[in-house]
């Protein structure tokens, strides 16, 4: 059975030690931030990761539904692995997928309501604002297919034909397979996303090759699905009777997705430190004070 995980850590973790080649892996802390960096150079390490080519960053902080707020510190991480996989100059174009009006899904949205977006302001403006230059950036919050009717891959598109960014990233809930990774555990990857996978719901991919543009992604889990926590707690011959756990789980063949009690609190917070760090990499010459300022 494949346990349904959005985190190439998790993945990591269940195939190790027996590591193939085309994967590298490196993990330090950073006083209370740990950082997980996983590269993925060929297709068959690719093909075994179950994940594409590319940089995949773990950042581990402390659970944002137990602490009034991130530390700086934590944040100015987040922005400094953000900013080592953008291009240094241009437009950038954040992407905030989800439903608002669902809790667990509206960690995008969220985010996307405290980006600085600048792309609007004149050289005349950006000379007299006092902040230095300003990187142009735009932002969106598309929604989800079932309120517009519109594929989010579709007016993604259709937006990046017409502004032309040099980059762009998305935002999104994920799914994990452990609990303890729900509200602490940020990635960001620089290989595109499938929105909605997590929930198995997946959507046309947002990457490189369908939009033409470097894509990142950024994430953070916000759900487990039940069949996968059951399987993960269960050990020995109960874990491998996966069709009697499914029966019990999901009775009527339907998805169930566990999410904490205090998932508004975290989201929220998640948003923060996600819009936060997103605007500090794009706009590295700004104070945080001044990027608190501009974005309350």
């Amino acid at each position: 059975m494949n346990f349904r995980t959005d985190l190439a850590i998790e993945i990591k973790e269940n195939i190790a030690p027996n590591l193939p080649d085309g994967v590298k892996f490196e993990e330090y802390q950073k006083e209370h931030v740990t950082i997980s960096r996983i590269e993925i150079t060929n297709q068959e390490a690719a093909k075994v990761m179950e994940k594409p080519i590319g940089h995949y960053v773990t950042v581990t902080v402390p659970p944002f539904s137990t602490t009034t707020q991130s530390s700086d510190s934590e944040m100015e991480v987040v922005a400094q692995e953000i900013q080592n996989l953008l291009p240094e100059k241009g437009l950038v174009l954040v992407v905030g997928l989800g439903n608002y009006n669902i809790t667990p899904d509206a960690l995008g949205p969220k985010t996307i309501s405290q980006i600085l977006a600048t792309r609007h302001v004149t050289e005349d403006i950006n000379a007299g604002a006092n902040f230095g230059f300003l990187r142009p950036v735009a932002a969106i919050s598309p929604g989800v297919l079932g309120q517009t009717g519109i594929e989010v891959a579709e007016i993604t598109a259709s937006i990046v034909r017409d502004i032309k960014p040099a980059a762009v990233i998305i935002i999104d809930s994920l799914a994990s397979m452990s609990l303890s990774r729900l509200g602490c555990t940020i990635q960001i990857s620089n290989t595109g996303i499938s929105p909605g996978s997590g929930v198995f719901n997946k959507r046309k991919e947002l990457s490189r090759e369908t939009l033409g543009v470097p894509v990142l992604s950024l994430g953070i889990p916000t759900v487990v699905d039940a069949t996968t926590l059951v399987c993960e707690l269960l050990s020995g011959s109960m874990k491998d009777n996966i069709e009697e756990i499914k029966r019990n789980v999901e009775p009527r063949g339907e998805k169930m997705m566990i999410t904490p009690r205090e998932i508004d609190l975290l989201v929220e917070r998640a948003a923060k430190v996600l819009s936060f760090s997103i605007n500090k990499a794009l706009q590295p010459g700004v104070s945080n004070e001044d990027l608190i300022y501009l974005t309350a």
